[in-house]
């Protein structure tokens, strides 16, 4: 017999793996097993048989004789039967001649010998099905019941079962799931194929005209050749239905949110449009942080930050929240004059603050601004330009590598947005320093086309690289998952500041003019000279509530002092906001009585005595409890908080105050506040990121109707479900407890 290896093709291995999807997996039972009689590979005889000689046939031949269980139903048969001539004999390659149902789940291999679609066991065959059935029943559980079942125009309930766990393994969730419109054993395959189209969209932000690409049209059309494909309108109807049942469960979930820090995002598409991404931080109640995006707008530069405002506070009432809900907003555009913070400050009481790593950049751009600095940097990106245009001197770089077995190391061109590629560039030029000076020197046309660094420039870039190094390693802090709150920022920018400013001891003096530079813009934008307005600063209150960096080193103690004071009483003022006077009437009872002074003739009110002891004034009714008298269990709190061990660098904040909320309630409340406010508008492997992300790549192409519910469900549908997942989970532990 002919080898398997030469009988099919990726494409047929492809199909197995479909058909796969068609089998319902049931638990082998424990009855005796019959003796099956599989024939090996290895074993199998050798059948002479032609092959065909044309690619056409090849095609077919693959095509006809490894198709899906799918497709060879009765009603595909026919289809053959009608292709056939009068004789009996088919003008196709191949002859389907199959009776039993049996025969969805094997291909013929010659006369005596057939194929398991499912597991690919070939198995001898004397004229009979019985044997071919046996198996069926023996190792995949598939049974008399279910192969009388197959129509021509409905699928069977394995098929149903089939098409759940199709959508298991490609969302890895439960079919039941309130987000999903997963298939049922009523609705047909062609909606399954259609739902995970349209998922295919949003996950992988595709525009909605992908359907109507060739290839994605023709591989549809081999793995499932009765499906239609949708219009790009049929797309967008189903895409706004999927976003409005997201968004309503999203609604829900905001509502749950103790206060929420809003992130604007700017970014630019192909066609040179602004947009806006709006999305909203906060921690829930069990300590997880939540990001999730709200809208995408364009943004009109004609308009200013009053209708920023507007937006935002649109947004906020389409959501069902108030703008007290908001604690502040963080945008990465400080020079925008959009988003001037007095203005919202004034209309809606919210803080604006600018993002860690948009502020960075214009602090390491003013360093850099020094005249030397940039003739060395021109002059480099000079080099880097011949080498990665000019063919001939590219091959001769690449050969001196090779020589070397050094053939990783590469020439990296920055890019003016991205400050961590300049310092790349450096570090590629230094390693390669040997042999592009030997290049140039060897080829005496290439000084003519690239201008070679000078040595003192040589050196320049060598003393830049480690004081580029030292913020480039406080990036990497802020960017790992435990330090994605603005309470990690801090620590890191007092570290970055006296890290550098160690260096300018041995330097030369432009180096010391681009870390005073640095050191200088650090200080400016982050207040770090002026007590008062670091005391005011939501980032150091974030510091000092994060239990890592609560000890506050990089401050005085004075400072420290004050720090103190001011959290003691912003958790006085959230303890009156907490317990307003009871709204209902008081009337006096029994135990009250009122007394004629003799002295002065005024009416004295007796305190009661409660339950639990304690005296309670009939004023208390009219004015509200007296917070004094539970100020000291607040401010014992944040004592015990102070003189907490400090935890370990690499503990995640979150995690510490869900096992210890229960210990500094009133802290712990401060802390879901703080703590919720991130460092970089976006996340902070993109905000520091050397390359564009797949998500800035690929939004950027997306057409302005459809980009808003795309990017909305791209970033909302995993992330809502995981929070539900997680829910349920906690709920099945606690039922199990109890």
């Amino acid at each position: 017999m002919l080898k398997q290896s030469e009988m099919a093709d990726v494409n047929s291995k492809r199909a197995s793996q479909l058909l796969q999807k068609c089998i319902k997996p049931e638990d082998n039972g424990g009855d005796a097993q019959p003796k099956e009689e599989i024939i090996e590979e290895q074993s199998l005889p050798v059948i002479t048989q032609s092959y065909p000689q044309t690619v056409q046939e090849e095609i077919s031949m693959v095509f006809n004789t490894y198709n899906m269980a799918a497709n060879l139903g009765p009603a595909s048969r026919r289809k053959r039967e009608k292709g056939a001539n009068h004789d009996g004999t088919s003008t196709s390659l191949y002859v389907d001649r199959r009776k039993s149902k049996v025969w969805n789940y094997y291909t013929k291999l010659g006369d005596a010998y057939v194929e398991c679609n499912v597991c690919k066991k070939q198995l001898s065959f004397h004229n009979s099905t019985t044997t071919m059935r046996e198996h069926l029943v023996r190792k995949h559980s598939i049974r008399d019941t279910l192969l009388s079942q197959l129509k021509d125009d409905q699928a069977s309930e394995s098929d149903c079962m089939a098409q759940e766990n199709m959508i298991k393994r490609s969302r890895q969730m439960t079919p039941e799931n309130y987000l999903y419109h997963a298939a049922s054993c009523s609705e047909p395959r062609t909606d399954v194929i259609l739902e995970l189209v349209l998922e295919m969209i949003f996950r992988d932000l595709h525009p909605l005209s992908v359907v109507k690409d060739k290839g994605f049209g023709l591989l549809i059309g081999y793995l499932e050749p009765n499906f239609t494909l949708p219009s790009p309108i049929q797309l967008s109807s189903m895409l706004w239905h999927r976003y409005n049942v997201v968004k309503q469960h999203l609604e829900r979930y905001l509502q749950t949110a103790q206060s929420i820090v809003l992130c604007v995002e700017f970014w630019v598409s192909q066609p040179n449009q602004t947009y806006l991404t709006i999305t909203a931080n906060f921690i829930d109640g069990e300590w997880r942080r939540a990001r999730c995006i709200l809208e995408t707008q364009p943004v009109h530069e004609t308009k200013g930050e009053g209708d920023l405002g507007e937006k935002l506070y649109s947004i906020l009432t389409e959501f069902g929240l108030s703008n007290k809900s908001i604690f502040c907003v963080m945008h990465d555009s400080l020079e925008n004059t959009v988003m001037n913070s007095q203005p919202l400050k004034r209309a809606y009481g919210w803080t604006s603050l600018c993002c860690a790593a948009h502020m960075l950049h214009l602090c390491i751009k003013a360093g850099l601004e020094v005249g030397q600095v940039q003739e060395a940097l021109t002059a480099a990106r000079g080099i880097v330009s011949y080498f990665q245009q000019d063919a001939k001197a590219t091959c001769s770089l690449n050969s001196k590598l090779e020589a070397i077995n050094k053939t990783k190391l590469k020439l990296v061109m920055d890019v003016g947005s991205r400050w961590i590629t300049t310092i790349e560039m450096c570090e590629s030029l230094l390693d390669l320093k040997w042999a592009i000076m030997s290049l140039l020197e060897e080829h005496p046309k290439g000084t003519l086309a690239v201008q070679n660094l000078a040595d003192h420039q040589w050196k320049l870039l060598q003393d830049l690289v480690p004081v580029m190094r030292t913020i480039k390693i406080a990036t990497s802090f802020l960017r790992e998952e435990q330090n994605i709150s603005i309470s990690s920022l801090m620590p890191c920018i007092h570290g970055i500041v006296a890290a550098i400013g160690q260096q300018l001891e041995e330097s030369s003096d432009i180096i010391k003019m681009v870390v005073g530079n640095i050191r200088s813009e650090l200080m400016q934008r982050w207040s770090i000279s002026e007590d008062e307005k670091v005391l005011e600063s939501p980032a150091i209150i974030a510091s000092f509530l994060d239990p890592r960096f609560k000890e506050m080193r990089f401050l005085s103690p004075n400072l420290r002092s004050e720090l103190h004071k001011r959290v003691k009483n912003m958790l006085s003022q959230v303890f009156n906001h907490q317990s307003p006077p009871s709204p209902q009437f008081w009337v006096p009872n029994s135990d009250y009585k009122a007394e004629v002074g003799e002295a002065g003739g005024q009416l004295s009110a007796h305190k009661d005595r409660g339950p639990s002891g304690q005296s309670q004034s009939m004023y208390d009714i009219l004015l509200g409890k007296d917070p004094t008298e539970s100020m000291p269990e607040i401010h014992q709190q944040l004592e015990n908080y102070i003189v907490e061990p400090l935890c370990k660098r690499s503990t995640n904040p979150l995690d510490w105050w869900k096992t210890n909320e229960h210990r500094f309630p009133a802290v712990a409340r401060l802390g879901r506040q703080y703590l919720a406010i991130p460092a970089t508008v976006v996340l902070p492997d993109q905000a520091f990121a050397a390359n564009e992300s797949t998500l800035e790549h690929r939004r950027a192409v997306l057409t302005p109707e459809n980009l808003d519910q795309i990017l909305f469900l791209h970033q909302n549908f995993d992330f809502l479900e995981s929070m539900r997942n997680s829910n349920e989970i906690r709920g099945r532990n606690l039922h199990a407890q109890y």
